[in-house]
């Protein structure tokens, strides 16, 4: 059997905090979305002025990057350079999708939506180093 971490709430909302400040530094309007190991919602955040079409694509974001184990942005470029077959896969492939990996394992993963693709996820990125940085 292998022991695998887990995000407690503390966790998240570290995560969320640290993701909102860089939100807010930069003063971008996103929708913050934190996801457990099976793709489950542990975290929505709404900032001020964020689009609400941001609310449902954070999320799946977050749950394409867990399910996926990698950046989203990987899916989108595999898209992007003609791999078109992905369409028909299950999840969202827009770039700002992060997982969350400790000791090798995809414990959750944060997704931002509501600025440009890049922007979102140096959100998300900036919230999985405040919990790394522990």
């Amino acid at each position: 059997m292998k022991t695998i971490k887990a995000l407690t709430l503390d966790d998240v909302k570290r995560i969320a905090a640290a993701a909102e400040a860089e939100a807010v530094r930069n003063g971008w309007a996103v929708t913050i979305a934190v996801c457990d190991a099976g793709g489950h919602a542990l975290w929505l955040q709404r900032l001020d002025g964020a689009p609400p079409s941001s609310a449902l694509v954070a999320p799946e974001k977050a749950r394409t990057s867990v399910m996926s184990g990698k950046p989203s942005k990987v899916l989108e470029d595999m898209i992007n350079n003609g791999r078109f077959a992905a369409l028909a896969m299950p999840v969202v492939p827009l770039e700002g999708g992060e997982p969350i990996v400790v000791d090798g394992c995809v414990i959750g993963a944060v997704g931002v939506s509501g600025v440009k693709a890049a922007e979102d996820a140096q959100v998300a990125r900036a919230g999985i180093a405040a919990l790394m940085a522990e």
